[in-house]
Protein backbone atom coordinates (compact mmCIF):
# COMPACT_ATOMS: atom_id res chain seq x y z
CA UNK A 1 0.00 0.00 0.00
CA UNK A 2 1.56 3.33 -1.33
CA UNK A 3 1.09 6.16 1.33
CA UNK A 4 1.04 8.37 -1.25
CA UNK A 5 -2.13 6.44 -3.48
CA UNK A 6 -3.78 6.37 0.56
CA UNK A 7 -3.21 10.58 0.91
CA UNK A 8 -4.52 11.29 -2.82
CA UNK A 9 -7.65 9.00 -2.73
CA UNK A 10 -8.19 10.70 0.99
CA UNK A 11 -7.73 13.77 -0.21
CA UNK A 12 -10.23 13.07 -3.03
CA UNK A 13 -13.04 11.59 -0.77
CA UNK A 14 -12.75 14.38 1.71
CA UNK A 15 -12.77 17.03 -0.86
CA UNK A 16 -15.98 15.91 -2.78
CA UNK A 17 -18.01 14.28 0.12
CA UNK A 18 -19.90 17.73 0.49
CA UNK A 19 -21.10 18.09 -2.96
CA UNK A 20 -23.88 15.82 -2.98
CA UNK A 21 -25.36 17.87 0.05
CA UNK A 22 -24.75 21.10 -1.75
CA UNK A 23 -26.22 19.61 -5.12
CA UNK A 24 -29.10 18.58 -3.15
CA UNK A 25 -29.91 21.62 -1.54
CA UNK A 26 -29.14 23.42 -4.20
CA UNK A 27 -31.72 21.96 -6.63
CA UNK A 28 -34.14 21.95 -3.94
CA UNK A 29 -34.24 25.33 -2.03
CA UNK A 30 -34.92 23.52 0.86
CA UNK A 31 -32.94 23.48 3.80
CA UNK A 32 -35.01 22.79 7.22
CA UNK A 33 -33.55 19.53 8.30
CA UNK A 34 -30.01 20.64 7.65
CA UNK A 35 -28.17 22.32 10.15
CA UNK A 36 -26.31 24.82 10.57
CA UNK A 37 -23.56 23.97 12.57
CA UNK A 38 -22.55 21.17 10.12
CA UNK A 39 -21.03 23.26 7.47
CA UNK A 40 -20.19 26.02 9.32
CA UNK A 41 -17.92 24.04 11.94
CA UNK A 42 -16.72 22.40 8.63
CA UNK A 43 -15.82 25.80 7.59
CA UNK A 44 -13.72 26.50 9.94
CA UNK A 45 -12.17 23.96 10.65
CA UNK A 46 -11.07 23.26 6.79
CA UNK A 47 -10.38 26.25 6.50
CA UNK A 48 -7.83 26.20 9.29
CA UNK A 49 -5.97 23.48 7.31
CA UNK A 50 -6.08 25.66 4.88
CA UNK A 51 -3.96 28.51 6.55
CA UNK A 52 -1.70 25.52 7.95
CA UNK A 53 -1.21 24.12 4.53
CA UNK A 54 0.09 27.58 3.36
CA UNK A 55 2.19 27.84 6.46
CA UNK A 56 3.90 24.65 5.82
CA UNK A 57 3.78 24.93 1.99
CA UNK A 58 2.43 21.74 1.69
CA UNK A 59 0.70 21.89 -1.89
CA UNK A 60 -1.75 18.59 -1.85
CA UNK A 61 -2.81 20.14 1.87
CA UNK A 62 -3.96 23.05 0.28
CA UNK A 63 -5.59 22.01 -2.75
CA UNK A 64 -6.92 19.20 -0.69
CA UNK A 65 -8.92 21.40 1.14
CA UNK A 66 -10.03 24.31 -1.12
CA UNK A 67 -13.38 22.26 -2.50
CA UNK A 68 -14.32 21.58 0.81
CA UNK A 69 -14.37 25.36 1.98
CA UNK A 70 -15.91 26.65 -0.86
CA UNK A 71 -18.46 23.87 -0.78
CA UNK A 72 -19.03 24.30 3.17
CA UNK A 73 -19.20 27.92 2.79
CA UNK A 74 -21.77 27.83 0.09
CA UNK A 75 -23.88 25.11 2.14
CA UNK A 76 -23.86 27.61 5.18
CA UNK A 77 -24.90 30.58 2.97
CA UNK A 78 -27.85 28.77 1.35
CA UNK A 79 -29.05 27.71 4.88
CA UNK A 80 -29.52 31.23 5.50
CA UNK A 81 -30.97 31.89 2.28
CA UNK A 82 -33.34 29.37 2.15
CA UNK A 83 -34.44 29.18 5.24
CA UNK A 84 -37.69 31.06 4.03
CA UNK A 85 -38.59 28.61 1.29
CA UNK A 86 -39.40 25.91 4.17
CA UNK A 87 -43.32 26.79 4.72
CA UNK A 88 -42.65 25.32 7.95
CA UNK A 89 -39.51 26.88 8.89
CA UNK A 90 -40.07 30.53 10.40
CA UNK A 91 -38.01 33.11 8.89
CA UNK A 92 -34.71 32.47 11.06
CA UNK A 93 -32.13 30.50 11.16
CA UNK A 94 -32.98 27.14 13.10
CA UNK A 95 -30.00 25.67 14.64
Amino acid sequence: MNPTWVGLVAGLLTSIASLPQLIKTWRSRHVRDLSIWQPLLLSVGVGLWLVYGVLIRDIPLILANITPLISNLLLTAMKIRYCDNDAETPPSIII
